[in-house]
């Protein structure tokens, strides 16, 4: 997806870092060189710059800030260029992983079929694919099974082959539990295993595994287990993730603490790095603009040097031509003079300091997030009007500089009432029972902060690998000690796995807070998990 660019050395410079996998770098020069695209009004190069930046933000988990930066390149496109219809359709299969990523698949389906409307070569699989992995997590498995069908009759290579018939094989398993996988799911492993596909090994360890949760339990780790190694010679924190997951439940008694502890260090430590990298490409962002800041400081300069030198010569100059009345006249001219120029070179930087500040300023990403969860979730709702609200508040918060709204407090009760209900959809049903004001009063700030992570990961999870349409979460007070029960009904764990009364002091957050957290096989489908810990 690369094109020379004559006149800008800095998208060339950009682009080899992005390939040398240098993210930092890379976004450095996209910057630069979208800079320069503008100076030399070239729209194309400029859609490609914000592109690519929302390409790298979203690869390192800020999927807001390349949510923002790929819906910022879309003006700067022509959709009648044929020049244009390739980096028009990256951009869309940017902002569709994104709403993947971010777990509104209709949104998703949406932007990859507007993609896939550009009929240009070198995506189109891609494209296909991802679109139907997308209806696959909304459960529409037919749709998902016909393309993934249409996709096997092409003239395919051995990766893109061994992709299709794994996701094919898994997703009529999904359709149908009955249905055997096995023989399709273990070709499409051997091809990757031939070609040496490490990213393939890792998606057909992980259908494996999936598959074999509910026939056989040492098959099912085993896969899960190998889906651990190739993440971690892959690097990939978020596949480890995934794989250690499985693990947990699916490891033995003695392990499953093991594997809880590392997923939670894991964990943390993805948080700390996704945060260090937003942080460095925000400063790279506020470093273009404070140059642009010291630039308009030394053209001030300049001008009020000019301004001394012109003053000088003319008052040189009517020392000799003018009489004394002539010379006061002169002089209070220069002084008004001194004065416009002076308000124009302040005017100037006021102007160019508010048009900057509005670029460095980034838009407030969990208040719009909160806003979008909740009007996904309202039955009915005219999709025109969704999007106009969206845009009216995107708009909005792009007219404010570095005003700090003040934050009204909320109960925490609330607080955890809203968390659970935005993972609410049309496919999944949340039901809270006992979540009451009295039951955290006696509750301090810290626990109550471990609390919020807990919940927010066991619904992460759920909506991620649990397939489940109904969850309950359940609070009460017993003893001293506050009881949270978990339940969905997901794809579970079978009755063959033993576990402990409770899994105690596991994990950072638990052990936080004293508590205790107990994984029960007891039912025939889906997943329960108690909680307990310590009012004070």
């Amino acid at each position: 997806m690369k094109q020379k660019q004559q006149h800008n050395v800095f998208y060339d410079k950009a682009y080899d870092y992005k390939e040398a996998k240098i993210p930092d770098s890379a976004f450095f020069y996209f910057n630069k060189a979208k800079e320069l695209f503008l100076l030399q009004k070239n729209r194309l190069g400029v859609g490609k710059c914000l592109m690519q930046m929302g390409i790298l933000y979203r690869e390192k988990g800020d999927y807001f800030g390349g949510q923002e930066f790929s819906l910022n390149a879309i003006p700067f496109f022509d959709k009648k260029n044929l020049k244009h219809q390739i980096y028009i359709q990256h951009n869309l299969n940017n902002l569709g992983l994104i709403s993947e990523d971010l777990g509104r698949y209709d949104e998703a389906i949406d932007f990859y079929q507007q993609a896939l409307s550009f009929k240009v070569p070198g995506l189109i699989l891609s494209l296909k694919n991802n679109l139907a992995n997308a209806y696959r997590r909304t459960k529409a498995y037919d749709k998902s099974l016909t393309i993934y069908k249409n996709i096997l009759k092409e003239d395919l290579n051995q990766e893109e082959f061994s992709r299709t018939l794994s996701n094919f094989a898994y997703t009529k398993w999904l359709q149908n539990p009955n249905f055997n996988a096995a023989p399709e799911l273990h070709k499409a492993l051997r091809i990757r295993l031939i070609n040496n596909d490490f990213s393939g090994q890792n998606a057909s360890f992980s259908h494996l595994s999936d598959y074999y949760s509910r026939k056989g339990l040492d098959s099912a780790f085993y896969y899960a287990n190998r889906m651990y190694l190739v993440a971690k010679r892959l690097n990939s924190a978020n596949d480890q993730l995934q794989a250690l997951q499985k693990l947990i439940i699916l490891s033995p008694n003695k392990e499953t603490k093991k594997y809880f502890e590392i997923y939670n260090k894991l964990d943390d430590s993805v948080e700390i790095s996704y945060s260090a990298d937003k942080n460095q490409f925000a400063l790279i962002r506020y470093n273009a603009q404070q140059n642009k800041l010291e630039n308009l400081k030394l053209q001030k300069e300049n001008t009020e040097k000019k301004y001394q030198i012109a003053r000088r010569e003319i008052l040189f100059g009517i020392t000799f031509l003018i009489l004394i009345t002539g010379s006061i006249i002169a002089i209070l001219w220069y002084k008004k003079r001194k004065q416009k120029l002076t308000l124009e070179a302040e005017n100037t930087i006021r102007e160019n300091q508010l048009k900057t500040s509005k670029k460095v300023h980034d838009v407030v990403a969990n208040g719009l997030y909160r806003v979008m969860t909740e009007i996904e979730n309202q039955e009915g709702l005219d999709k025109e009007e969704m999007l106009d609200r969206l845009d009216h508040m995107y708009q909005k918060s792009r007219d404010i500089s570095y005003e700090v709204e003040e934050l009204k407090p909320i109960n925490f009760q609330d607080k955890i009432t809203d968390l659970l209900n935005s993972f609410t959809t049309k496919n999944t049903t949340v039901t809270i029972k006992g979540n009451s004001r009295d039951l955290w009063a006696k509750v301090n700030n810290q626990v109550k902060h471990e609390v919020e992570h807990i919940l927010q990961e066991l619904m992460v999870n759920m909506k991620k690998h649990s397939h489940a349409t109904q969850v309950d979460i359940g609070f009460k007070q017993k003893d001293n000690r506050i009881h949270i029960n978990y339940r969905d009904n997901g794809i579970g764990i079978t009755k063959q796995v033993q576990y402990k009364n409770g899994l105690t002091n596991t994990g950072n957050r638990i052990k936080h807070i004293q508590g205790e957290i107990t994984f029960d096989t007891n039912v025939e489908k889906g997943l329960k998990i108690l909680i307990s810990f310590p009012i004070a």
